[in-house]
């Protein structure tokens, strides 16, 4: 009980909650969120777009034998939370972390809310990612990209306009 109560006041005092399955930890990061900029990043390249979701979202990390991959979860009221970021570092990506973690988020947030919104560009293969995680299309912002970044975004060659966003029921 005493152990229980000690690892409790270490989490709160750290500002973090870990969630252990196997190696693979996934923590509940509440301060110093800056820290991950370099991975934030990957997924949204403009530092003042990161800047209006981080600080009200929830950033989960995820860990096996160092950190793999994040994600932030922004509350967008009625029932509906958004993934905001999801990026895995380049050399871990197709290895199961980024789906690992949206798994987490989605059980994570059952009976919490009603649905689980993504919003990324119009790239096939992005899109084909976010489906095999039980995601479906919901709709789109046209010149989404163009109009609320500096300059243009582009993924593999394909410059980013649309946003699309996908859904999934929690």
């Amino acid at each position: 009980m005493i152990h229980f109560t000690l690892y409790k006041a270490l989490e709160i005092l750290l500002g973090e909650r870990e969630q252990r399955r196997g190696n693979v930890r996934v923590k509940i990061i509440k301060r110093n969120k800056k820290d991950f900029l370099d991975l934030l990043l990957l997924a949204d390249e403009q530092e003042s777009m990161i800047d209006n979701y981080l600080e009200r979202g929830t950033l989960f990390a995820l860990y096996d034998a160092g950190l793999k991959s994040i994600c932030v979860v922004t509350d967008e009221g009625n029932s509906t939370f958004e993934v905001q970021s999801l990026a895995t570092y380049e050399q871990f990506q197709r290895q199961g972390y980024g789906k690992r973690l949206l798994n987490h988020v989605s059980v994570h947030y059952k009976g919490k809310g009603s649905a689980m919104l993504i919003g990324t560009g119009d790239v096939p293969w992005i899109l084909s990612f976010y489906e095999s995680c039980g995601f479906e299309l919901s709709h789109r912002i046209e010149n989404y990209f163009i109009e609320h970044y500096d300059r243009p975004m582009f993924e593999e060659g394909i410059q980013l306009k649309d946003k699309v966003y996908l859904k999934k029921d929690l």
